[in-house]
């Protein structure tokens, strides 16, 4: 089999919140995701302290050989108001990072959101359930475009748009509000998309050499059995949750099914005059894939009603509730995969599926962005993890990568694994640990 191809970015990737610490420090204000953080297992104030220690971090990259390293900005360290007044210590701290980074020669890919909303915006406004972040967003945008745009190459808009509008932990919606949940989700992820677009031709106008493109949350969908309507149920759920986004992104449109879905399920956006050409305009230059697990599906009956996903977040295995999205399918176990802790089912051909279905389809380059083994690591006497699992884990998605580029011609230009250091998971805090390098602190 022929070898990665020379220019292959070997990366890792972070994102601020589960890494910096510092959260009220130098300026930076408060984010929604520093408030509603799993506080049983950690907080934000400290996580790794990246924002004391990126030099050694930078160094320890160095050890490991990456190439490449994917961080996200904190918007409320460069904005501490959400607009207006730049703060400098901000700035600062983002240069003298990128700056490392290239003195080693790795590539700095920069997350220009990663969940991380201004609190002061989700106050004023509700954040992405409402228009008025485009504007903000924009702004926000330019500032990075200005500051950094002269040294980053490679970035990515938002972090996954369709996790957010899934997991309910990830966007706060308006309590009390007289349109439905599932309304103010589909209206969110309209103006989420704007905002996309607009990130996107804002760095074609200003930035005509870099690349940009959005990190997608995805897994490839199976039916349970080969039951017409289990796979019709795998076709739906497949759409609903990968080609209603990937449909965005790479052709400016909505699926003639989703739209169908949408005004059957009275959840129809507002879609303004100009907002399809905008769409259509803010066509990425790659997409960035946040790849764990795939999923399984089965038939869902007329008698059986809806419920959301319920997570497992204490790492107590089968402790996971499918969901059941009413009408069009209902989740299962699939019993050919072995599942980590946390009840995700370990499938590296899927992301060889994955990359084929995406790729055959839109042509489109192709950065891994994500992906990792999260597990309870257990620290020996001499504080070192033996974690064979997660290599042999990383190993076999590699292995399906390689079969991917060199078989299927498929353009995959990189790998950042979840995650290059210790940081604080989103639901689990240090619990679920995914580091390719342990370095407690």
């Amino acid at each position: 089999m022929s070898a990665f191809p020379g220019n292959f970015l070997w990366g890792a990737a972070t994102a601020a919140y589960q890494v910096e610490g510092a959260y009220l420090e130098d300026g930076k204000t408060l984010s929604v995701v520093d408030e509603s953080i799993a506080p049983e297992y950690a907080d934000t104030s400290i996580a790794s302290d990246h924002y004391h220690r990126f030099k050694e971090d930078i160094r320890l990259m160095k050890e490991l050989g990456l190439t490449a390293y994917r961080f996200s900005i904190a918007w409320t360290r460069i904005l501490p108001n959400g607009r207006g007044e730049i703060n400098q210590s901000g700035i600062d701290f983002y240069n003298q990072l990128i700056d490392e980074l290239l003195k080693n020669e790795i590539e700095p890919i920069v997350t220009i959101y990663h969940f991380d909303l201004p609190v002061i915006l989700q106050n004023e406004y509700g954040g992405f359930s409402s228009r008025k972040i485009i504007p903000d967003f924009i702004e926000y945008c330019r500032v990075l475009f200005e500051q950094f745009g002269d040294r980053v190459n490679y970035w990515l808009t938002i972090n996954e748009q369709s996790n957010m509008f899934l997991l309910p932990y990830l966007i706060s919606f308006a309590e009390g509000s007289e349109q439905s949940l599932l309304k103010q989700k589909y209206e969110m992820n309209h103006i989420m998309t704007l905002a996309h677009a607009s990130a996107v031709r804002l760095c074609h106008k200003l930035l005509p050499d870099a690349k940009i493109g959005p990190a997608l949350g995805v897994s490839p969908i199976y039916p349970k059995t080969c039951d017409p309507k289990d796979v019709l149920a795998a076709e739906k759920a497949e759409e609903l949750r990968n080609t209603f986004f990937l449909e965005l992104y790479c052709n400016g449109q909505y699926l003639p099914s989703m739209l169908a879905y949408m005004k059957n399920h009275d959840c129809m956006p507002t879609i303004e005059e100009g907002d399809i050409s905008l769409i259509k305009e803010g066509k990425c230059d790659f997409l960035g894939l946040n790849y764990y697990d795939s999923k399984t599906v089965e038939h869902v009956t007329e008698l059986e009603r809806g419920r959301e996903l319920v997570i497992n977040k204490s790492g107590e295995a089968g402790s996971t509730e499918k969901e059941v999205v009413e009408g069009i399918y209902k989740g299962c176990t699939n019993p050919y995969l072995e599942k980590n802790d946390w009840d995700w089912e370990i499938d590296p051909e899927g992301l060889r599926i994955t990359l084929n279905r995406i790729y055959q389809r839109y042509q489109i380059p192709l950065l891994i962005t994500e992906n990792g083994l999260g597990a309870i690591d257990t620290l020996t006497e001499e504080q070192q993890v033996h974690d064979e699992y997660r290599i042999e884990y990383l190993k076999k998605h590699l292995e399906q990568i390689q079969v991917a580029i060199t078989e299927d011609n498929v353009d995959v230009f990189g790998f950042c694994p979840w995650s290059f250091i210790d940081l604080i998971s989103t639901t689990s805090g240090f619990r679920k640990r995914f580091e390719v390098r342990s370095d407690s602190r």
